[in-house]
């Protein structure tokens, strides 16, 4: 009878580590960038979280012990939220022994694609939408703002550990299911954020018009009677689609704030606005 795959193997025997130390290795996780290195970017973190890992199943053996040192000391740069599903993945695959080009070569395959789908759930969906509402809460004063973004935080930083259980439990099949939900959580965070975005264009972005036409007792003003009743809030929906047509036409962004500092000044010396 064939030999049995190594996840079918895995399954039938006894791990040599806790539930306990899955989770901490997901706490250590949140370290990883704690020893950052232009070289070598988030490698010295990285190997610190697991080496306590490693000494455990390599305790009889120095040189393996020393190898997985020196394999996990390359470059790596991910999405150090999803590092505990590469970390948990990895580690059960050390504990298997399975070969260490097969561990690296998968390691190498992974952090690529694992960085463009953490970061566009965390950091360029998530955080921006939160700390959006957060700070839309705080400007009236009110303490609920930072807390609600604090907690938020928080709740990241825990799901670190079943993040960890997910890749040890799982191993490859693990990134294929967040590969997939990433795609609905992505499409749904995408249109909360579009929306709050629009609701937060007219509480951030202000420009209103100063300018006053006519003589004697016919005098207009231009922005409370006519631009107001017309579209509230007209200028700054123009002119932040304005600023999005000119990013759709590769304008530097850079450029666009420099003319925004600009033409806010010029105006506002003009009296204009």
């Amino acid at each position: 009878m064939e030999s049995k795959t190594n996840s079918e193997t895995k399954s039938q025997r006894h791990s040599i580590f806790s539930k306990h130390e899955i989770s901490m290795l997901g706490i250590r996780s949140n370290l990883v960038q704690s020893s950052f290195s232009y070289e070598r970017m988030h490698a010295p973190g990285f190997t610190w979280a697991q080496l306590p890992y490693w000494e455990k199943i390599y305790r009889d053996d120095p040189k393996g012990l020393s190898r997985v040192m020196t394999d996990n000391m390359e470059f790596i740069n991910s999405s150090p939220p999803l590092y505990p599903i590469l970390m948990g993945l990895l580690l059960s695959m050390e504990e298997d022994h399975v070969d260490s080009q097969t561990i690296k070569g998968l390691k190498n395959a992974l952090f690529g694609p694992m960085a463009g789908i953490g970061d566009a759930i965390f950091w360029f969906t998530i955080m921006p939408i939160v700390g959006g509402i957060s700070a839309s809460i705080a400007k009236s004063g009110n303490v609920l703002g930072p807390i609600l973004f604090f907690l938020v935080y928080l709740f990241l930083f825990w799901t670190r550990i079943p993040l960890a259980h997910l890749g040890y439990n799982l191993g490859a099949k693990a990134i294929d299911i967040i590969e997939d939900n990433s795609k609905i959580i992505s499409h749904v965070a995408s249109i909360l954020g579009l929306t709050v975005i629009g609701a937060l264009i007219a509480s951030y972005v202000k420009m209103k018009l100063t300018i006053k036409v006519g003589a004697g007792g016919a005098v207009i003003d231009l922005q409370r009677q006519l631009l107001d009743k017309i579209f509230p809030n007209l200028l700054p929906f123009a002119f932040v689609f304005l600023l999005y047509w000119l990013l759709k036409k590769n304008i530097n962004p850079i450029w666009l704030i420099i003319v925004t500092f600009a033409l806010a000044i010029v105006m506002s010396l003009l009296g204009w606005m």
